[in-house]
């Protein structure tokens, strides 16, 4: 899916509306992590180094449509600045006569960063008359918030209906690299699904069926599996709505799909549980499980080494707690230590990467859980279906 680049804009001296993916961790006024802020700056700077004046805008967190300083982009806009070592000219709303006056008299320096898009109901709603404000504060628009993509909002479908629109480079590196899985896998292709819930990972499942060489089950999601099988699985967690859906995953797939054969029970969810590993056919009643064990870590260990692609989304187990975090820790060095291309989405997948400073090791690490999944999926993501074909087509 080649869409149109923001290499095939008329740049030189035009103001550039980019939407970012500044929904970075902040504590004290810091922010913690600044990942999702370096990974635009590509794109920053090849409008800065074609003579372009970027506008850059982001949601942060969850308020509730109306300024919150809780929420404010001013920690983003500082680290910005130190990344870049450019000014950064951060203006306190994103949209009004106020924000129009203030770019006129911007001497387009460094670049400029508007408030949190989410300080406006309209954002959500994919308003018109806020996407109208936006488009008045420049010629051209472009996306590089792949992480945003699967939402409707003003930033990411109503202003690119306004605006001459392309993708960012990042936004190109996400699309490329997923289609790389789903379209021209080097095979073996090895997805590694994991999580807490089979509802969540339904449609990956199905879509990857059609896809993958082995699809290797962790997380949660599992136990959903091993009940439909006829397991006892004591007091781990299971949708029983989705056992006949598990049942039919099985079927289909076959042989490649590939279940744990061991776990890691406890007696409760605490860094302190009695734990201990079992096989999967034998989970007490009394302890429910929170991790693969080694004998599954060495079956997938096994099929990653042999794979030339591999996909991997979502933990092994649960990864925030120590005492469950080794079946994570075990498959993300697997994939870093493995010669097969690699895309790593989610969270805590990336989250268990970057822990063990595995992150140079990877082939690409997506900055979009959620909007990763839908795209295996097959969904349409309306912040990329607004964007034009590029040349060379779809």
């Amino acid at each position: 899916m080649k869409k149109r680049s923001v290499r095939e804009l008329d740049l030189p001296g035009k103001r550039v509306l980019v939407r970012v993916d500044f929904n970075v961790p902040v504590k004290d006024g810091r922010v913690t992590d600044d990942t999702r802020i370096r990974r635009a700056i590509p794109t920053i700077r090849y409008l800065l180094s074609e003579g372009a004046r970027p506008i850059l805008i982001s949601h942060l967190g969850r308020p509730k449509g109306e300024p919150d300083p809780k929420y404010s982009m001013d920690p983003v806009s500082r680290s910005l600045g130190e990344l870049l070592e450019l000014q950064v000219l951060k203006l306190d709303a994103a949209v009004g006569p106020e924000v129009e006056e203030a770019l006129d008299d911007w001497d387009g320096q460094g670049v400029a960063l508007l408030e949190n898009s989410r300080f406006y109901p309209g954002e959500t709603e994919n308003d018109p008359e806020l996407s109208g404000q936006l488009a008045r504060l420049a010629d051209l628009y472009v996306n590089d918030a792949f992480g945003a993509a699967h939402r409707a909002h003003a930033t990411t479908v109503g202003v690119a209906e306004l605006l001459p629109p392309a993708a960012g480079l990042l936004m190109e590196e996400e699309l490329d690299n997923l289609e790389r899985v789903l379209r021209e896998p080097e095979r073996p292709l090895v997805a590694i699904l994991g999580g807490a819930k089979v509802s969540d990972k339904l449609g990956v499942i199905e879509s990857l069926l059609g896809a993958a060489d082995t699809i290797l089950i962790g997380g949660a999601m599992c136990f959903t599996f091993f009940k439909a099988k006829g397991y006892e699985v004591g007091q781990s967690l299971v949708e029983d709505d989705y056992l006949d859906e598990a049942r039919w995953l099985m079927e289909e797939a076959g042989d490649r799909l590939v279940l744990p054969i061991d776990v890691v029970v406890a007696d409760r969810m605490a860094e302190d549980a009695d734990s201990r590993a079992v096989e999967v056919d034998r989970i007490p009643n009394d302890h429910m499980g929170l991790d693969i064990s080694l004998g599954t870590v060495g079956i997938f260990r096994g099929h990653i080494e042999r794979a030339r692609t591999v996909f991997w989304n979502g933990p092994m187990g649960v990864f925030e707690m120590e005492a469950f975090a080794r079946g994570t820790e075990d498959v993300a060095r697997a994939v870093a230590e493995s010669e097969a291309m690699s895309v790593v989405g989610g969270g805590d997948s990336v989250a268990a990467v970057e822990k063990l400073g595995l992150g140079d090791r990877m082939g690409f690490i997506s900055t979009g859980g959620g909007a990763s999944l839908e795209y295996i999926e097959g969904r349409e993501l309306p912040g990329v279906a607004v964007l034009p074909d590029g040349k060379g087509g779809a």
